[in-house]
């Protein structure tokens, strides 16, 4: 049989952080490799407090999401976005979102950490929670300057 198989894919978790960034490069260093496809992701959901149910205010959460995929390709690759990439917006929590989209992905990248708090920890909550509980294997970079060196504690 001539079955023609799509090509696996590597699902990259953006949220505009540096480290995020830095995962769509990783991710695209590696799908060359591998002959894979690199889905570039960004969820966004409209905080509980301000939902309506008529949907009014839903298209500025999401144009401000396409915003930062957007910026975040143009940041990692320049206007010469590789072949091999796409794009996804979805919307729903961060953490469940991934989780569950990582169904259809041979790996998960992400970011050490994004915008949360605390910044001196290693990792973030929802890569620590994606580690956990993702159902492909989950590569977890740092932004790419030196963060995580002796010393180097600034976002």
């Amino acid at each position: 049989m001539n079955e023609r198989r799509e090509p696996p894919i590597m699902m990259v978790g953006v949220d505009g952080s540096a480290s995020s960034i830095e995962a769509l490069r990783q991710a695209e260093r590696f799908a060359i490799r591998m002959g894979a496809q690199v889905q570039a992701l960004t969820c966004w959901a409209v905080p509980t407090i301000y939902e309506d149910p008529y949907g009014v205010g839903f298209v500025d959460y999401e144009k401000s999401a396409q915003k930062v995929l957007d910026q975040a390709v143009e940041q990692a690759f320049g206007v010469d976005w590789p072949e091999n990439l796409t794009t996804r917006l979805v919307r729903g929590p961060t953490r469940e979102t991934l989780i569950e989209e990582s169904r259809h992905a041979m790996m998960l990248v992400l970011g050490r950490r994004g915008f949360g708090g605390f910044r001196g920890l290693l990792m973030g909550s929802v890569s620590s929670a994606c580690i956990a509980h993702a159902h492909c294997p989950v590569l977890v970079v740092h932004d790419g300057n030196g963060a995580g060196k002796r010393g180097n504690h600034h976002a």
